[in-house]
């Protein structure tokens, strides 16, 4: 209540004040019309500003413009519209001269050609203040209004993957995470996304949720992508690379429009794993109105949109997560399947045998506990069921044969638990006054929600999650000022695999089923055997013993399931209802966070105030808020655990040589409360050695803080505990104390042999690791990056680049194993044979070795002429990790070591129809996380589109994605993505092309 009275206030104020100097202004009135130079048609909709200014307006249904302003002449007028030539026009007091294109204020008439623009796109992000994409210090890729609406993808935000160097990888059908130069991942913390200066980070994941809140494609202006480190001008996390979504200004785009899309898809998906048995229709809708009012110094805007589809289903049934618990059985009863949800849930059956050893024994005070005794009454009431063993020899004789294996518990698959309606809403609304001539107010909000699927540590059904930002900005042509808050909403969010846990357990608990099961093993062993033969056959016919287990396993499994809920029936479908309302993480399946990020920061440009150089200051103010209700962090109710962040930059440009050669450096300095401050400097040079032929060389630094998981989580995940790397978080556990914590890989090294040899081997643990433990802390980059930029004739581009870099104090996260200690204090190694939230944890720190990488990009786009264009890119991507060797720690490059892009296509094929082309394709490489380790095969997709103008300003587009039907995977147990072929109309009143 108080922050909307306040945003009411602060608007209220802004009006105000342009109210009053509006008033008071004696103005000029500048008018005139814009026609096409080629077929003599009026323009609608070209940007009519007063250079230098943020005065303005576009051209209406006529090609005709006015409005007034209250500066002396001469001054100088620009016209511009995306797929024209920019023009200038100065105002003086002479006569109306369109030759010369100077003249007075009224009846100006304006001729503007259409121009295949190539090498003359201005970009901000490179440099925060405007400059030539050839003159970019850095590599850049840009898309424009032309490129989004002619993309041949599904949708505008996947065709960012067409851009040299960039990475797009799919969690859900409406969830894409961007990355460059490595490191790629289903939440990609070392990117920045921006939509119009406002950090899209969900404030409790700190990574991008791609487009869930962003502009439609209707609003979206522009896309620019800078692959590689940023942080010596966008601070943490401008780490691998940042990419600006802006959106259109309701000044220069104004009027109605409306989009409309249906697609299908599940074109022959896998129905025995569960995918839809025929096609499934997908539906898109967003409409956007602008309108400019008060003699355009007020315009608003709003936008909603809506989106909903069945989304890609993830069916890895077979890539066993434990395959090393098979030992030397023809199958794993302890396999753990990516897209299989509560076999999480394992012990091992030796180690049950012993305690219910334990239970029989004649010692009162175990047989007096509660635990025991419940074995007890369960194996003695089981065993002499049906069939007494051989020779009716006593039940506890066979207690001793219980499998050195661990056994997990049968799994329902994802399809039948996780929310495959996929949808998103998005609302965003924007209101802009010109207070002066250089002064523009903003007041902005964008709200998105919806139902997605996320991978991280498990499975996410995003359910109902929501998250809105609320934006104040003042900007001039030399500095802004904005705040921004972003509010998150988890909804009904829920973990999948923790509810197939509670699904199971709602017919048979965890310690019953288990016992159960092993119960039935030894019943069905022993039928046959007596403890003395058992002996005899394991020593004498391993192979027949294996047999007798194999057959032993199957019918406990059978036995301990005989309840199980059958997916889809009622009973399973009550289960799962109950488990979704049994109240959140560590008791239920649900979040309930609320995380909040405030955000403020301001930049001046001083060029215009000091002539030896460009210069340009900036600082920010950071605070998250971490309210998840201690469902992700170790938080209260009402009490957030708060972090703040601090940073200030400056950069500074110089031509010298003749302006052949500028350099530019660029310093910042920020500061998080829980780490030392980092320093990022940036130092560049772009030559030009003939004209629009420039080399450019640059010295980048980049660093990411801990995200707030990374310092903050503390998340039972089932088989094991996500933990911040904070030090009171291993202090918590022993972690770095305790002598018999050890790194999971050498446990799992342990038990593999255990397996095979039957014994404990204790060499094979590994406490090294564990006890040099060192809490987390930022994580640096230094790259180098060369290239070379061309346009030959204007029609040829050519943009190579090649960077290197090093990586000091890499973010990773370590997995260790605790074990209980015995009265001696040594590690009691049983119970280190399976993994709980109590026992197995995985926690953030920093790789002590430097890591390396490197890659080089090459891209050229022809313009062929007639219209038509072609372009290419090829990407290469490597890691070093030999310094790395032996370390127990996830890398996950998870990046492809080439890949490659083709377009062709013409817009203008004919005066109504035009056509787009692409094909991509990447080459097999290994992917590494938390959820798991696996090859991502090499595939390729032919995306194409047609379009055709009809009347009423509406344009048909016919196209699809993957056309194929290749189904393919982008990370470790991620959905198969096939095609999808859709249709689509819009309607827009800006259209003259």
């Amino acid at each position: 209540m108080e922050m909307n009275l306040l945003k009411k206030t602060i608007l209220f104020f802004i009006l105000s004040i342009g109210f009053a100097w509006q008033s008071s202004a004696q103005s000029t009135t500048i008018s005139g019309t814009v026609i096409d130079a080629e077929t003599k048609i009026p323009l609608i909709g070209v940007n009519v500003v007063v250079k230098g200014k943020v005065l303005g307006t576009t051209t209406d249904f006529d090609g005709n413009f006015s409005f007034n302003v209250n500066l002396p002449t001469p001054l100088t007028l620009q016209f511009s519209m995306v797929g024209y030539k920019t023009q200038e026009y100065t105002i003086n007091d002479g006569g109306n001269n369109p030759e010369r294109q100077t003249g007075g204020s009224t009846g100006i008439k304006i001729a503007m050609e259409e121009e295949f623009l190539m090498g003359q796109e201005v970009v901000v992000s490179a440099s925060r203040v405007e400059e030539s994409i050839l003159q970019s210090p850095v590599s850049i890729e840009k898309m424009d209004v032309l490129d989004i609406q002619q993309t041949p993808a599904d949708n505008y935000y996947k065709s960012i993957g067409y851009l040299k160097g960039v990475d797009v990888t799919q969690s859900s059908i409406n969830f894409q995470i961007v990355n460059a130069r490595g490191f790629n991942s289903t939440g990609n913390t070392r990117f920045v996304q921006l939509t119009d200066g406002m950090d899209t980070q969900a404030p409790a994941l700190n990574f991008p949720i791609g487009n869930l809140n962003g502009p439609s494609e209707l609003d979206v202006e522009s896309v620019e992508m800078i692959p590689g480190a940023a942080s010596a001008l966008y601070g943490p996390n401008a780490f691998n690379g940042i990419l600006l979504v802006n959106s259109k200004s309701p000044f220069e785009y104004q009027g109605f429009s409306a989009f409309t899309k249906f697609g299908m898809n599940h074109f022959g998906a896998d129905t025995e794993a569960g995918a839809p048995s025929s096609p499934q229709p997908m539906y898109e809708a967003s409409v956007r109105y602008a309108k400019s009012l008060f003699n355009d110094r007020f315009a608003f805007k709003v936008n909603a949109s809506f989106m909903q589809a069945e989304d890609w289903y993830a069916t890895n049934y077979t890539t066993d997560r434990e395959a090393g618990r098979q030992g030397n059985l023809s199958f794993n009863p302890g396999s753990d399947y990516p897209n299989t949800m509560g076999d999480e849930a394992s012990v091992n059956a030796a180690f049950l045998g012993t305690a219910i050893q334990s239970a029989f024994a004649a010692d009162g005070t175990e047989r007096d506990n509660e635990t025991f005794q419940r074995l007890r009454t369960l194996y003695s009431g089981i065993m002499f069921q049906g069939s007494a063993p051989k020779d009716n020899q006593n039940f506890t004789d066979y207690l001793a044969f219980a499998p050195n294996q661990v056994v997990s518990r049968t799994p329902y698959e994802e399809h039948q638990l996780i929310d495959y309606g996929a949808n998103n809403y998005k609302l965003n609304a924007s209101a802009h006054y010109r207070l002066t001539d250089n002064i523009e107010g903003i007041y902005q909000w964008n709200y998105g929600s919806g139902t997605s699927i996320y991978t991280g540590a498990q499975r996410y059904s995003l359910s109902n999650f929501s998250i809105q930002q609320h934006k104040l900005e003042l900007k001039s042509t030399d500095w802004f000022v904005r705040a921004y808050g972003t509010f998150e909403n988890s909804g009904d969010s829920y973990i999948t695999e923790f509810l197939g846990n509670q699904v199971n357990s709602s017919f048979s608990p965890n310690n019953t089923w288990f016992a159960t099961y092993t119960a039935n093993y030894l019943k069905e062993i022993s039928r046959n055997y007596t403890p003395q033969e058992l002996a005899a056959l394991r020593a004498n016919d391993p192979m027949g013993f294996i047999n007798l287990q194999e057959s032993a396993f199957s019918a406990a499994r059978n036995a301990a399931d005989r309840s199980r809920y059958e997916p889809g029936s009622e009973a399973f479908n009550e289960a799962k209802e109950r488990a979704l309302s049994s109240g959140t993480v560590p008791d239920g399946p649900s979040f309930a966070d609320m995380t909040q990020m405030y955000h403020a920061e301001a930049q001046y440009d001083l060029t215009s105030k000091i002539d030896f150089a460009s210069i340009q200051v900036g600082g920010s103010f950071r605070l998250y808020n971490l309210n998840s209700n201690g469902t992700i962090f170790p938080d209260t109710v009402g009490n957030p655990i708060s972090i703040a962040e601090y940073g200030a930059y400056v950069q500074a440009s110089k031509k010298v040589m003749d302006d052949k050669l500028k350099l530019t450096g660029s310093a910042r300095v920020d500061k998080n409360q829980n780490f030392d401050a980092v320093f990022s400097p940036r130092l560049s040079a772009v030559y030009e050695v003939a004209e629009n032929n420039n080399i450019r060389a640059s010295f980048q630094t980049g660093f990411r803080n801990p995200t707030t998981q990374g310092q903050h989580i503390n998340l039972n995940i089932i088989s094991s505990r996500l933990l911040g790397g904070l030090p009171q978080y291993a202090e918590t556990y022993g972690i770095g104390t305790d002598p018999n914590i050890y790194t999971l890989e050498s446990v799992n090294a342990m038990i593999n042999n255990l397996y095979s040899t039957g014994s404990f081997d204790e060499s094979f643990l590994d406490n090294e690791n564990t006890l040099n433990y060192e809490s987390v802390k930022p994580e640096q980059v230094q790259s180098i990056e060369v290239g070379y930029k061309s346009l030959i004739n204007k029609k040829i581009m050519i943009d190579a680049v090649y960077y290197y870099n090093q990586y000091n104090n890499f973010i990773t996260q370590q997995r260790v194993r605790k074990a209980q200690a015995n009265p001696d204090g040594s590690p009691n190694l049983s119970s280190l044979l399976q993994g709980n939230a109590d026992n197995t944890f995985q926690i953030y720190t920093n790789a002590q070795q430097q890591i390396v990488s490197q890659g080089a990009a090459i891209g050229v786009d022809y313009s062929i002429g007639s219209g038509y264009t072609v372009g290419s890119n090829y990407n290469w991507n490597v890691l070093n990790t030999k310094n790395a060797e032996g370390q127990s720690f996830v890398f996950g490059f998870n990046t492809p070591e080439h890949k490659f892009n083709v377009k062709f296509g013409n817009r203008k094929l004919t005066d109504k129809i035009g056509f787009n082309v692409a094909y991509r394709w990447q080459s097999e490489f290994y992917w590494e996380s938390s959820f798991g380790d696996g090859i991502i095969p090499a595939f390729g997709t032919l995306d194409a589109q047609i379009s055709y103008k009809m009347p009423y300003k509406t344009l048909l587009k016919i196209g699809g994605s993957n056309l194929t039907n290749d189904y393919y995977i982008q990370s470790f147990g991620a959905p198969n993505i096939g095609a999808i072929y859709y249709v689509s109309l819009t309607f827009d009143q800006l259209t003259n092309r």
